[in-house]
Parts: structure tokens; sequence; C-alpha cells
């Protein structure tokens, strides 16, 4: 017993050891002095050129087809004012019914791998009777900013890209490699209109990109508690998506003599049973390589846990889970968002529906989530139907030691040079997932710096972006153009 004893506290002190070392030894590297190849950028010209876009009111619909006269009058302010681009690259009409952009800028070299950057020109409606700051499709400069639905998604990334390409055709610049612009215009609702159709239409023509860069995570700043610095986070993976039918069926009748369980109760009861059955967490991929990477950035303490996940991965989990934010890092969450039931107070239901919203973490997926819904509903009464209209498994994890991700490390320090950079995991979805048939590494990131307050404006109120935010975004693609073009991996 004794032996026992004393078998336990060397083990004890020897985990002790090995947390303590670890942590002390991860002392943080010295952010690389990166040069930013000089470039002539308009900044001003560049805000009125976005101001511009964000008049266009080219909201997406769920259900019916998009405003094509919107987006015919977009499509002729982008070609009145890029005229080089419109000049030196092929241009075409895309998607199921013209809607969306397909740029190609020739290559010198058929042989080097291509490169895809997409943004997409829709936008989400704006709340009815919520005042903004400046009026949503007003395009306004002001107070150092430019105002509008649209100003970080994503109408600042076809400005960057576009802007970009103007200012490295000035240049005379003439990349070796193929580049691809594709700009969807329904990416807020699914993007089968748009980016699925490129998607089909560059696989039939046997593109296979050597990176895809669609929109995705930020330069976040007062997000990440204990970093020292702005955090630069790459999606380099992202979560699926599937929404879940819950329905049931009853007699209805009046409600002054209702049944012991109404349509409406049997349901609530499935959607309690649900909300209380969450999905298991897991730190894993994409945000444990977060955590990892920043862990030597973090005061003692956390650099302490954060380098020892082997062993404080469980307590991570509990804490992350604790907040919606970082809950979406660690689980496949679960959202309620549709209610239906009776059309009036004194009448019982006799269909009441619900729609449940799921964001898939990598390593589940819609199967899982299916399987999971009827369990915990446990309910022969409610059915229980997986919706068609989007749905996507989680994507594969991209690679951070390709050419493709170094290209885009080095133009984010180059740009930004006192940021961090770690990969990560976007929990919302993008037009980039359409792109997986391509089979090249896809990377998720949006040159913006931006604090917690200013993620809210995103499909919210008062939506705007900074004018240096808006500069350095066109400089940072710039820079990863050549980064990437110039790639011998």
């Amino acid at each position: 017993m004794k032996r026992f004893g004393l078998a336990t506290v060397a083990l004890l002190l020897a985990v002790i050891a090995v947390v303590v070392v670890r942590g002390t030894r991860a002392a943080p590297p010295a952010l690389p002095a990166e040069k930013l190849a000089p470039l002539a950028v308009d900044a001003a010209a560049a805000a009125e050129h976005l101001a511009a876009l964000l008049r266009f009111e080219t909201v997406s619909k769920q259900d019916g087809a998009p405003d094509l006269a919107t987006f015919d009058r977009l499509r002729g302010m982008l070609e009145a004012t890029y005229a080089k681009l419109h000049a030196a690259l092929v241009h075409e009409r895309a998607g199921e019914d013209g809607g969306s952009l397909l740029y190609t800028w020739k290559g010198s070299d058929p042989t080097a791998k291509p490169l895809l950057f997409m943004a997409h020109l829709d936008v989400v409606p704006v709340e009815p009777g919520i005042a903004w700051t400046e009026p949503p499709f007003a395009g306004k400069i002001a107070g150092g900013f430019v105002w509008g639905r649209g100003a970080l998604d994503d109408k600042s990334s076809v400005i960057g890209l576009c802007e970009a390409v103007e200012a490295l055709l000035a240049t005379g610049y003439a990349p070796r490699r193929t580049i691809y612009l594709a700009f969807g215009h329904d990416e807020e609702v699914g993007g089968r209109r748009g980016a699925s159709r490129m998607a089909a239409l560059l696989e039939s023509r046997g593109v296979k990109p050597e990176l895809v860069l669609d929109e995705g995570l930020f330069i976040v700043h007062g997000v990440l508690e204990g970093a020292p610095a702005p955090v630069a986070m790459i999606g380099i993976a992202e979560k699926g998506y599937a929404s879940v039918e819950l329905l049931v069926e009853s007699a209805g009748g009046h409600s002054s003599m209702p049944p012991p369980e109404t349509a409406v109760g049997i349901l609530a009861g499935a959607l309690s049973r649900l909300e209380h059955a969450q999905m298991p967490t897991r730190l894993a991929g994409a945000p444990r390589q977060l955590f990892e990477t920043v862990a030597p950035f973090m005061p003692a303490w956390k650099r302490l846990v954060l380098t020892n996940l082997w062993l404080f991965s469980p307590m991570v989990q509990r804490s992350l889970a604790g907040k919606p934010t970082t809950n979406a890092l660690v689980r496949t969450t679960t959202a309620p968002t549709i209610l239906e039931g009776s059309v009036k107070d004194n009448v019982l239901a006799t269909r009441a529906r619900a729609v449940v919203n799921f964001r898939i973490l990598p390593g589940d997926s819609v199967a899982g989530v299916v399987a999971h819904v009827n369990a915990a509903v446990n309910d022969n009464r409610v059915r229980v139907t997986l919706l068609q209209t989007t749905v996507s498994e989680p994507s594969p994890q991209a690679s951070t030691e390709s050419a493709g991700y170094s290209s885009i490390v080095q133009a984010i320090h180059q740009t930004f040079p006192d940021v961090l950079v770690a990969p990560g995991l976007m929990v919302a979805a993008t037009d980039s997932r359409h792109m997986r048939v391509l089979g090249a590494d896809t990377y998720r990131f949006a040159p913006h710096v931006l604090a917690a307050e200013d993620l809210k404006r995103i499909h919210g109120t008062d939506e705007r972006i900074a004018l240096t935010d808006l500069e350095q975004g066109i400089r940072f693609y710039a820079q990863v153009i050549r980064n990437a073009d110039a790639a011998t991996r």
C-alpha cells in the first residue's frame, strides 16, 4: 500500500513537471518582419466605389428568383469602374440565371495550378423598424467609415479584389498562374443558383486550383481573452449545415375544450428534450490548432493550460461550452428557429411545426444529427424530417503546411505586421463549400480588423467598414495574389 502511495505521488509530480516544463518553454516566437510590396492605391476612390456598390439593393430571397435587373445594373457599374480589369480578364455572367460573375485572368504558365478568389454580391435583408445611423442602402461615407448593408458581408471583398487586380494591372503585372474571381449572387440563401453552378462549370473545364480563398474569419481584437495583439484567424475548416423539421398533427378544435395533450404541447416537449440533449463537446481540429498556436503568446496561467491540452482539454471544453460564441467551436449546435401553430388564439392547432438548425462540427455528420434528433425526441407522434433546402456536411480540413496557406499568412504579416496569425474554424456557411468538387485546399479569411461589438454588425444594424480596413484589404489581396502566384511548391 505504501509503495502504491509513493508511486501515485511520483506520477503526480511527473505530470506537474511535464505541465510546467511545457508551459514555461512555450516562449512566444518573434513575429516575422515581412515587407509589403509597393502598390498605388487610391483609398478615397475605393471608398466611393464601395459606397456605390452598397446602393444596389441586392437582397437575397429565400423563395423566388433574385432581382436580376438590379444585378445587371451592378454589373454595369463594375464594368464602368474597372476598365483595366474588364479589358484584361475574360468575364462571364455565370450561375443558373446569369446573376453571378466569373472572371478569368489568364496566366503565362498553363502547367501551374490556378488560384480561385471568391466573394458574393448579395446581402441579407434589413430588419424593419430598426433605425440605422446611416440608411442601409445609402452608401454613405462618414466618420471614417463606409456605411451600408454588405459593407462587411461581403461587398468589401468584391471591391477589395477588383481594386487589387486593377492596381496590379496598372503596374503591368502579368500572373504566372491563371487567376479566377468568382462572385456569387445568392450566397445568403445557400448559393445553389450561383456558386454551385460556377463550381460545376469550373469542374467541367478541368480547373484544379492550388487554393481557394473566400470570405470567412477576421482579424479580431478583444475577442480572444489574454491575446496581447489582434489575432488574424484563417478558417481552415467550415461547419456543416442542416435544418430539421419537427411536425405534430392532431384533430384541433375549440380552445375551450382542449384535450390533455395538444399538438403545440407535444411539440414543445420535443423541443425541450432536444435542447436539453445537446450534442457532445470535442476540442479537435481547427479550434484545437487555434489555441495551440496562440498559447505561447498568452499570460502564464493560460499558456500553462493551452500548452497542455492533453491534460486540460476537458476543462477547456467546459469553459468554451459556457458561452454561445465559443460553444460553437466545440460542438454541433442546436438552434430552434421557426415555430408555427394555430391561426387564432381560440383555435387549437391541427398542425404544430418547428424548424431546428444545426451547425455541424467536423467529425459529426448530417446523418448523425438526424439520428440524434430522433433519439432525443423519442416520440412517434413527432415526425422528424431533414429539410433539403440547404444541406452540407462539414468541410475537409485544409492544410496549414501548404504553399497556399503560407502565402496567406505571409500576406497578413506583410499587410498587418503587428497581428498574430492562427488557423480557425468557420462556424457559419460560405459559398466556398460548393468548390469542394475542385479538390483544393480552401481557406476563409476577410482582411478586416474587428472588435467584438463590430461582429454584431454583420447581418445586424449599422453595418460598416473602416476606410483604413478597406485600403488595407486591397493591399492584402494584391499581396496574396503576388505571393501565391510566385509560390513554387
